[in-house]
């Protein structure tokens, strides 16, 4: 199973970043594919996540309201749009997949490589 993830790179506060992902090799029917960030220093937490088949969407609370997660089922993409960024949302995000897990950390199976995010005041 492979992720390839995608986008980042280094902006301004209140700019806007756009992730993509890619998921190959997998055999899963339902599943989530989510975004999880790690800042310097800090434990990797749980930004965005969507289930397929469903489409359900779920979101931390640092990131709803600003960040959108978004994606296609067939072709086994999801998308985060981050909005209005902020200092603190500097970190290195990480796609993954989990088949039985769309929020759980420890649930997930199979993980990207991450992109890092930096965003400057």
């Amino acid at each position: 199973v492979q992720l390839q993830a995608s986008g980042g790179g280094v902006v301004q506060a209140g700019d806007s970043v756009r992730l993509s992902c890619v998921a190959s090799g997998h055999t899963f029917r339902s599943y989530g594919m989510s975004w999880f960030r790690q800042a310097p220093g800090k434990r990797r937490e749980f930004v965005a996540g969507i289930t397929w088949p469903s489409g359900s969407s779920y979101y931390s609370d640092s990131a709803r309201g600003r960040f959108s997660i978004s994606g296609d089922n067939a072709q086994d993409t999801v998308n985060l749009q981050m909005n209005n960024l902020k200092p603190e949302d500097t970190a290195l995000y990480y796609c993954a997949i989990g088949e039985w897990s769309t929020v759980s950390e420890s649930g997930m199976d199979y993980w990207g490589q991450g992109t890092q995010v930096t965003v400057s005041s």
